[in-house]
């Protein structure tokens, strides 16, 4: 796992209706959010809705988010960007959603699965790096974000952000052959 205290990795993708985003474009005065994830994971399928109204809910108070998408899209086309367009639409997102096609963002970011969730306060040091909550497909646990709302509550608050953190839980992000990071 990615150090706390690590500064945010510097990006520059296209969006799902082909705009560069950048990491040193965006408002980061109040914190940053950069989530790892794929239209087919059924571990982010499972939270999608809670997800989207995270996204809205902490937009609105100031929190910078994106989205990124790093999965091998020759292999899972379920994940390419035109369908990434539909599935922001379908859900609500309230953020960019990034495409990664060389999946090197994923890789400065030690990105390993989906859902995967990195924040960092306002300095642009990682403070989180956790699952959303301890809900997952099939345990019967309600998908509330606790673990991320309490995070990043914390972070807008100017306060520290607890030291115990679970990792996120999901599917491996699919690498293109040959292109597998390294110990």
């Amino acid at each position: 796992m990615r150090e706390l205290g690590t500064p945010a990795p510097a990006f520059a993708l296209a969006d799902t209706e082909g705009n560069a985003v950048r990491l040193d474009a965006l408002d980061t005065s109040r914190g940053l959010l950069v989530i790892f994830l794929c239209n087919h994971c059924p571990f982010v399928i499972h939270l999608r809705e809670e997800l989207a109204r995270f996204s809205r809910e902490y937009s609105e108070r100031g929190l910078a988010i994106v989205g990124i998408n790093s999965n091998d899209v020759a292999n899972y086309p379920d994940d390419a960007p035109e369908r990434m367009r539909e599935e922001k639409q379908q859900h609500g997102y309230a953020f960019p959603y990034l495409f990664d096609e060389t999946q090197q963002v994923a890789k400065s970011y030690a990105a390993a699965c989906t859902p995967d969730f990195f924040l960092y306060d306002a300095n642009l040091e990682l403070v989180y790096r956790g699952q959303f909550d301890d809900s997952r497909p099939d345990n019967g646990k309600p998908v509330t974000g606790a673990d991320l709302r309490a995070a990043a509550d914390a972070v807008l608050a100017g306060e520290a952000v607890a030291a115990e953190q679970r990792p996120s839980l999901g599917c491996n992000i699919k690498w293109k052959p040959g292109n597998e990071p390294t110990a």
